[in-house]
């Protein structure tokens, strides 16, 4: 953290990304960016392209999967009284936070379960009853899952299966393989929210090997070469590239996350100097998630990274390596107060039946204001699932009209790079370590 040392690293909100601009020419004047988000490539979003989550096992059952279990003999609800801290019991009629938890997926069949204030469930495995009191995943917490339509068997490695006994305690004590009929060890599961599809999900389904070849038939195909000549025959000259923070560990990321991101990023700067096309780095998943949304890598939906400033300072680690790969990055000091930067929009809208038309005078509305901003502006994104999101098809079906440019950049050799971090609005000052 040296070259950091005595300076100013500060981060803006606007629109949803904060920006820590860094570009060695910015006192000569900012030229406009017509850019579109490369969003879904290098880091994953499932709802852009949910067929990468197609081939995984019990694939209802990713990590951070919402959860609640009703016991079919007593029917009340599994429960970790006050969001955990104590013992499990069976006491609700109605389930609410106390009675969800979230997986944590250790094979198709085998989970982890935290509860709504972060603890795990665990038990001894001697017959005793079972605690929300471990501040960490461990062995002892560690269940394996037998599905018959929605009911489920839960057992521990030892054999031992989970019961509702009758004094309406969660015990590990049933000792032969229960049926499926209203038994005391049968659960009824309700599969609550299934909403998290990112990098750590669609790794840790699939396992080190599926997840390695999945992962690289994506980045090879999702985003081409052919893809930056289209983008520059239609008047873009820029793109923003998101990436995870585990890029700095590239090829070797730590598990579950897939190496090969940092040489697609490199294909892509090629990319852009063949077509004359600038790129903005996007830092958009943060060590232990800044916003606990899919595309911030988040495990089970927590959001903790502003707790930690080990998570702040490894942030900063990433940066510094991403700057570290191009000579043209001299600094991280904002210049004449903050530019203002468009980072995600799209072409749609909430109205039913819109006409053709009415995309484009939509379209052109926005482009209106976002031509005014004095960084400019990126589109949300390339390629998407939903038409409407999708740049190349609104421009190829004529959605979208982009038209001539306000502000012409200079198309040199030189590269603008943007680290930007989606999070909350931070500034820090990084003093001498």
């Amino acid at each position: 953290m040296d070259s950091f040392a005595g300076r100013w690293v500060m981060a803006f909100f606007l629109c949803g990304t904060i920006v820590a601009t860094s570009y060695a020419d910015m006192q000569n004047g900012m030229p406009e960016v017509r850019g579109v988000n490369l969003g879904g490539w290098l880091v994953v979003e499932g709802w852009i392209k949910p067929s990468l989550f197609d081939g995984i096992p019990n694939s209802d059952m990713l990590d951070g999967t919402k959860v609640q279990f009703k016991s079919t003999s007593l029917q009340k609800y599994v429960s970790a009284f006050n969001g955990g801290g104590q013992n499990v019991t069976f006491d609700r009629d109605i389930a609410s936070s106390w009675e969800t938890f979230r997986l944590w997926r250790v094979s198709s069949e085998i989970f982890q379960l935290r509860t709504f204030g972060g603890q795990f469930l665990a038990s001894d495995g001697e017959g005793g009853p079972v605690s929300a009191t471990d501040e960490s995943a461990t062995g002892r917490g560690t269940f394996t899952f037998e599905r018959y339509q929605n009911r489920v068997h839960i057992k521990l490695s030892n054999g031992n299966y989970l019961q509702a006994n009758s004094a309406g305690q969660l015990t590990a004590d049933y000792p032969g393989r229960p049926g499926w009929d209203d038994h005391a060890a049968t659960f009824e599961m309700t599969i609550v929210a299934n909403d998290l599809h990112g990098d750590y999900q669609l790794a840790n389904g699939y396992g080190p090997d599926k997840s390695t070849s999945v992962l690289s038939g994506h980045r090879n195909s999702f985003v081409t070469q052919e893809d930056f000549r289209f983008l520059s025959n239609h008047g873009i000259n820029t793109v923003r590239i998101p990436v995870g923070w585990w890029i700095a560990s590239d090829p070797t990321p730590p598990p579950p996350f897939v190496g090969g991101s940092l040489a697609s990023l490199d294909k892509a700067f090629l990319w852009a100097q063949t077509y004359g096309i600038k790129c903005i780095v996007d830092l958009h998943a943060a060590p232990g998630s800044q916003n606990g949304m899919e595309h911030s890598a988040s495990r089970d939906g927590s959001a903790d990274w502003a707790k930690s400033p080990k998570y702040i300072f490894d942030s900063l680690n990433v940066i510094e390596f991403l700057a570290s790969r191009l000579a043209q990055v001299q600094a991280l000091n904002s210049a004449n107060g903050p530019l203002v930067f468009v980072g995600e929009w799209v072409n749609e809208w909430n109205v039913q039946s819109a006409s053709k038309f009415d995309y484009q005078d939509f379209g052109d509305a926005q482009l209106q204001v976002y031509d005014q901003a004095s960084f400019g502006w990126c589109y949300w994104t390339l390629k998407n699932a939903r038409k409407h999101w999708d740049f190349e098809w609104n421009i190829l079906n004529n959605y979208l009209q982009l038209g001539a440019s306000s502000t012409k950049l200079n198309m040199g050799s030189t590269y603008f790079l943007i680290l930007s971090l989606w999070a909350c609005l931070y500034l820090h000052h990084v003093t001498q370590q």
